[in-house]
């Protein structure tokens, strides 16, 4: 049974990371090169290849993706996870397929694309990040960069996009089109923080059960959470009871739901959203 939930948990994580990535994919291409207009990271690299040579732009983002991959493994070690090479592969397939079926504009206003698609590219990015994955390019420059130099990932990642935005001007001569760049990336900035914020965030129950050991059970195997058990005494029966501590993400709250009412639909229960939550599981304490 545990076996079954993990395989189920992966393939979910794996049709959402496809889907962002698929959301992705159609900012660019429906909004961002129609208008001429790139953004940050290999995708900006492709793009702007795209708009000098007419070059498709799933072929170069793949190619740079793989030499940047291959440097990596050399001077970090082969410390990526599937992940990562799966989300480099598929969306190269969808910037080539897409690019090959949808030819005409939606927007016809620059400044409307650069926001829609600066929000799509964004989001989609934002959803494969919360299952754990990764789109490559500048963030693998960065790892490579940090290992030899003082420099945070969050800093080098900004110099890189800050250089590729700039050299569209060497393509359009124009300094309207620098600058809707920035706009993109600072929208994608922007929706990426607000995508995985959301899907961060967490929240702490307390269940009050006589069957606590049966929802804890299956808490633990199929959501996969720890459960904390704290002893209490009911004030007005004065009966000993078991109280149920547990801590889940927002995503997590309906299967725990689903779980209380399965086994005890008369349990008594408070949610209460929190800051943050640092441990195993959860955020990694910074200093």
């Amino acid at each position: 049974m545990g076996i079954i939930n993990t395989i189920r948990k992966q393939a979910k994580a794996y049709l959402i990371i496809t889907l962002g990535l698929l959301v992705n994919a159609l900012g660019w291409v429906l909004f961002l090169i129609p208008a001429d207009i790139t953004g940050g990271g290999v995708s900006g690299i492709a793009a702007i290849i795209y708009f000098a040579t007419g070059f498709p732009m799933g072929v170069t983002y793949l190619a740079i993706n793989v030499i940047l991959i291959l440097i990596a493994m050399r001077l970090l070690g082969a410390s990526f996870g599937v992940k990562t090479i799966y989300s480099v592969i598929v969306l190269s397939i969808l910037f080539s397929f897409l690019q090959g079926i949808l030819k005409n504009p939606i927007v016809h206003d620059d400044f409307m694309a650069t926001v829609i698609g600066g929000f799509m590219a964004g989001a989609g990015v934002g959803i494969v990040f919360t299952q754990g994955g990764s789109t490559g390019g500048t963030d693998i420059i960065a790892m490579i960069v940090n290992r030899y130099r003082n420099m945070s990932p969050g800093r080098v990642i900004l110099l890189c996009d800050i250089v590729i935005i700039s050299s569209s001007f060497l393509v359009f001569r124009s300094i309207e089109k620098v600058v809707f760049g920035f706009v993109v990336m600072a929208v994608t900035a922007y929706t990426i923080d607000i995508v995985i914020s959301g899907a961060r965030q967490s929240y702490q129950l307390f269940i009050f059960s006589k069957r606590y050991e049966q929802i804890a059970e299956r808490i633990a195997t199929e959501v996969h959470r720890g459960v904390t058990i704290v002893n209490g005494q009911g004030w007005y029966t004065k009966e000993d009871q078991k109280v149920l501590l547990v801590l889940v993400r927002k995503h997590e709250v309906n299967d725990v739901f689903k779980i209380i009412r399965q086994v005890d639909p008369k349990a008594f229960m408070s949610l209460a959203e929190v800051m943050g939550v640092y441990g195993e599981g959860f955020d990694r304490i910074r200093g």
